[in-house]
């Protein structure tokens, strides 16, 4: 049963927050050593260092791409910049969360077998689940996959024992 309105989840990206804050601080410390001595070369040439790195780096973080995930009209969508998959809602049938470094979410057709993606990278490679982040939780997922009205694959030895999950 598909939601009417659009549901979604944006997985935090700590590395982005990183480095999004840290350049912000690198180029404020910048601006503050060249205005302690602004005609002195030993405050002048660190402190424009320190600005350039700092704008660098907030620069590279702006551009690391953040997953997201999206139910809306009917179709199931995991955006990631440029790599975008869609899938009809109707051929969505569970998911299931892969703990590791980084969470990744494999979704099954409604027969149980799991769904190929082509990979995220650009590889030849094709994978059976899609990378999150290691910041994304998994009581988030499952909250989002709950409101989304998929259920989770049930990975038990013994199928339709009401309230067996897999950790």
């Amino acid at each position: 049963m598909p939601v009417s309105e659009t549901v979604r989840l944006i997985c935090p990206m700590s590395r982005k927050q990183g480095e999004l804050w840290g350049g912000a601080v690198l180029a404020l410390v910048g601006v503050a050593v060249i205005a302690l001595g602004p005609t002195a070369w030993t405050h002048l040439v660190p402190g424009v260092a320190a600005v350039l790195a700092g704008a660098a780096l907030t620069w590279h973080g702006a551009r690391i791409p953040v997953p997201v995930l999206e139910v809306e009209n009917g179709e199931f969508r995991y955006i990631r910049g440029r790599y975008i998959v869609r899938i009809p809602f109707s051929e969505v049938g569970s998911y299931f969360v892969l703990a590791g470094r980084n969470r990744s979410l494999g979704l099954c057709d409604v027969a149980g077998r799991p769904r190929i993606f082509p990979s995220v990278e650009g590889r030849r490679a094709t994978r059976p689940y899609l990378p999150l982040t290691r910041s994304t939780s998994r009581d988030r997922v499952d909250a989002f996959m709950s409101t989304a009205g998929i259920p989770p694959r049930d990975r038990s030895l013994t199928t339709g024992t009401p309230g067996s999950r897999a950790a």
